[in-house]
C-alpha cells in the first residue's frame, strides 16, 4: 500500500471554516429529523456527542463517527489524518462525561483514551467498522487517540 499525501497546516486552516459549518448543518439536522438524516458520513455511523468544551466550559454538540463497542461506543480522533488531534479529542480528556445520541436513544457515558495495547486490540474492529481509519493512520505521524466510551460505573 502506498503511503497518501499527508494534510498540510495550511490545508486544515483552509478547510476549517467549512468544517465548522458543516458540522452545525449536521447537528441541526441529525436533531430536526430525530437522527433519520446525516447519521451516516462516508459509510460510517455518525452519533451526536454532547460534551464540555476544555476551554470554554460551554456545552458543545458534535456529530461523531462511531463504533459500537460494548455497552457503548468508540470514537476515533482521526480528522481525516489531519496533523492535530481534533478539538473534540481535547474536551473529552478534559470532561470525560459525555451524552451520546444514537439510533434514537442517549446514553451518558465516561470517555477514556485507550492504552496502546487496548488500541492494538480494537483497532481492527474500528477499521472494519469504518475502513478509511487505516488510511487516516497511514496519513499521518501522529498516533490517532481511541477513545473508549462506556457507562459510568456505579460504586
Amino acid at each position: 500500500m502506498d503511503n497518501p499525501r499527508p494534510i498540510t497546516e495550511a490545508q486544515l486552516r483552509l478547510i476549517k471554516p467549512f468544517m465548522r459549518w458543516f458540522t452545525n448543518l449536521n447537528v441541526l439536522v441529525y436533531k430536526w429529523s430525530s437522527g433519520k438524516m446525516m447519521n451516516r458520513f462516508g459509510g460510517g455511523e455518525v452519533c451526536l456527542a454532547r460534551m464540555t468544551g476544555a476551554k470554554s466550559g460551554k456545552t458543545k454538540e458534535m456529530p461523531l463517527m462511531y463504533v459500537p463497542y460494548k455497552k457503548g461506543v468508540i470514537l476515533v480522533a482521526s480528522m481525516a489524518g489531519a496533523p492535530k488531534h481534533p478539538t473534540w479529542y481535547y474536551n473529552l480528556i478534559a470532561h470525560p462525561e459525555i451524552e451520546v445520541t444514537m439510533d434514537g436513544k442517549r446514553m451518558q457515558l465516561v470517555a477514556r483514551q485507550a492504552t496502546d495495547p487496548e488500541k492494538a486490540e480494537v483497532w481492527p474492529l474500528c477499521c472494519d467498522h469504518y475502513r478509511d481509519f487505516e488510511l487516516y493512520q497511514r496519513r499521518t505521524s501522529r498516533n490517532i487517540p481511541v477513545l473508549i466510551c462506556q457507562p459510568a460505573q456505579k460504586c
